[in-house]
């Protein structure tokens, strides 16, 4: 006969394998064929990573984002199972492709958290699509080419097939390796990745017509210049004036700069997903200070 202590820790077993579960697949969108990866339960959450990544990149983070949400994880076009084709790769038709992705899984609205290059889909994703997000966190990415430090923008406008070569003993090409779906074409990637980064860039009036609450989140020590961070800000209507006595005059939009991060690891940090999910769940409002005193 079972223990109650048994059958607790049998119950225990099968409602943590129910929430591992990870429901996987491809959907087409716009002449590309879309990995996802659906996990967690609770309001939807759009997940996209980092150039020459994947939804790999946030497995470190994954179990914190998915204890109350239902997290959408794609791989991005040439990234990680999706395959490159033959399109152009460009953040505009990406933007569109989000849509009609979500679209044929179901959902209508939900959240959407993006890194870097990922954000940069998030971003056009919002713009373009505005009635199907609720929430945006941005993280590590601008709104103009100005925004890098000039040495970064150098690199960036290097980046072509012929770097393939050098970028064997790199984490981005072991993971992409291990996963692609064609793993002959990751000279093809650089090279589109590279085209990509070469275009000028400035979505400054774009940002405006983000109306949904938005956040920016940094690192301290990103490759973004801190004077194009607080220009952002401002552009969404932050960082003004003075939140007032009472917050009347807070934005709705948020920023945040996690101390000790670079752009290189703010995307597996401990503190991404404590910092965000406050706010994608709308649960970040403090107590007035009133509050707290009548509270002792």
């Amino acid at each position: 006969m079972k223990t109650l202590s048994t059958l607790g820790a049998v119950a225990t077993l099968v409602a943590t394998a129910a929430h591992a579960e990870v429901k996987t697949g491809y959907v087409a969108a716009n002449g590309l064929n879309y990995y996802y990866e659906i996990s967690g339960e609770g309001e939807p959450l759009l997940l996209l990573h980092g150039g020459l990544g994947s939804t790999d990149m946030f497995k470190p983070i994954m179990p914190a984002l998915t204890e109350h949400r239902q997290v959408i994880a794609l791989d991005l076009q040439g990234h990680g199972r999706t395959e490159l084709g033959d399109r152009k790769m460009d953040l505009f038709d990406m933007g569109d492709d989000m849509a009609a992705v979500l679209k044929s899984l179901g959902y209508d609205k939900l959240d959407v958290l993006g890194y870097s290059f990922g954000a940069g889909v998030g971003f056009r994703f919002a713009v373009q699509h505005p009635e199907m997000v609720r929430r945006l966190a941005i993280v590590s990415a601008g709104y103009s080419e100005e925004g890098f430090y000039p040495e970064i923008r150098a690199q960036q406008v290097q980046i072509s097939a012929a770097a393939a070569e050098f970028m064997k003993d790199t984490p981005m090409y072991k993971s992409y390796m291990a996963v692609a779906p064609k793993p002959e074409d990751f000279p093809r990637l650089l090279q589109s990745i590279g085209e990509l980064m070469s275009e000028h860039f400035d979505w400054s009036e774009d940002v405006k017509k983000l109306a949904m609450p938005t956040m920016l989140v940094f690192g301290d020590s990103d490759m973004y210049r801190p004077e194009h961070i607080v220009k952002f800000y401002q552009l969404l209507g932050g960082g003004l004036k003075d939140a007032g006595w009472m917050r009347e005059n807070i934005s709705q939009n948020r920023l945040a700069i996690i101390p000790n991060a670079t752009h290189y690891d703010i995307f597996y940090s401990p503190a991404l997903p404590a910092t965000v999910l406050g706010f994608l769940d709308g649960t970040d409002k403090p107590k007035s200070w009133n509050e707290v005193v009548e509270a002792k």
